[in-house]
């Protein structure tokens, strides 16, 4: 609906595509929409279509890391080195090939958390709809004698509520039977996240990851201060129906709610990262653990898709004020 009050509705809302333009960030192709009433979102095209920013009314809702906007030119697929190109931001998509520890099978080396999230996005567009902004991208991970799997990405962005809906589809375009991991690694940082926010995930089941996160299990909920824990503490929880995280700051009057259907991502991982500057509380919906593809190989526990079969997922974030 068009407003006597401006000709141009970018003056309230709207999407504007750039490029960043310094160090390692330099070419990054974005995409910033902005909803009219209160939500700004930001979308690196360049790295899997990832949203790497949410901000409502000024505050932050999700963490940027160190390491910052990283081209996916400088992504270093060994071992553990995606984490000096690792953004982080609201989401950081990882996949498909791995997710977790970066693990070897059959003379083949895995990457922690995969490959996915270092790709490109080709076919991006937006439209504009009387209830949303939308924005489609396509993200290819395959190669000669690999795997060849197909992305196709739907971000909606509400403009009469403060929602944001990430559906992917996911499709084996090869003729082999191909593994099918991904994990949803959406981050929370300050101000929305400090010591006063209050954690909710209504789980059946709690499960440390390790000895150190089963010493501090019953501290799950509790959000400490920066520097009050010595390492990351990882908890995977369990639902029966519905998947649901909240997690609300009175001090900002804020908070988010991330609902996911739990039958098909079947995995929820909360990540604790409460050290000095490296802090940050991730709520990881996925259809696998982070414990890396070997470990899940070894399980039997692999999402495998067939000649083009294909698998939707869905998270529904909205944001909420009390």
């Amino acid at each position: 609906m068009r407003s006597i009050y401006y000709g141009n509705a970018q003056q309230v809302r709207g999407v504007e595509e750039y490029y960043l333009a310094e160090g390692k960030a330099s070419g990054i192709h974005m995409m910033r929409v902005r909803n009219g009433i209160g939500m700004e979102v930001e979308v690196c095209l360049d790295r899997c279509a990832d949203i790497t920013r949410v901000t409502f009314r000024g505050d932050n809702l999700g963490y940027f890391s160190p390491a910052g906007y990283v081209a996916p030119t400088y992504y270093d697929a060994n071992g553990a080195e995606m984490i000096r190109s690792f953004t982080g931001g609201f989401l950081t998509t990882c996949g498909l090939d791995n997710v977790g520890l970066p693990c070897e099978i059959d003379g083949i080396r895995y990457p922690l958390h995969g490959r996915i999230s270092n790709q490109p996005a080709e076919h991006c567009y937006w439209i504009e709809t009387e209830d949303e902004f939308i924005i489609y991208a396509t993200i290819r991970q395959a190669g000669l004698l690999m795997e060849k799997l197909e992305l196709v990405r739907k971000i909606s962005i509400g403009k009469l509520e403060n929602t944001i809906c990430v559906k992917d589809r996911i499709t084996n375009c090869g003729q082999d039977e191909t593994p099918c991991m991904i994990l949803y690694h959406m981050n929370i940082g300050y101000p929305l996240l400090s010591e006063h926010a209050i954690l909710d995930i209504p789980a059946q089941n709690i499960k440390a990851r390790n000895t150190f996160a089963e010493e501090c299990i019953e501290q799950w909920k509790v959000i400490e201060e920066p520097g009050s824990l010595k390492e990351e503490a990882c908890y995977f929880h369990d639902f029966i129906m519905d998947g649901f995280a909240r997690l609300f700051n009175p001090d900002i009057n804020k908070g988010i709610e991330i609902r996911f259907d739990a039958k098909k991502l079947n995995c929820f991982t909360q990540w604790k990262m409460m050290g000095k500057y490296d802090y940050v509380m991730g709520l990881e919906p996925g259809n696998c653990l982070p414990n890396g593809r070997k470990q899940a190989t070894e399980e039997g526990k692999l999402v495998l898709l067939k000649e083009q079969e294909d698998v939707t997922y869905r998270i529904d974030i909205k944001i909420v004020e009390e």
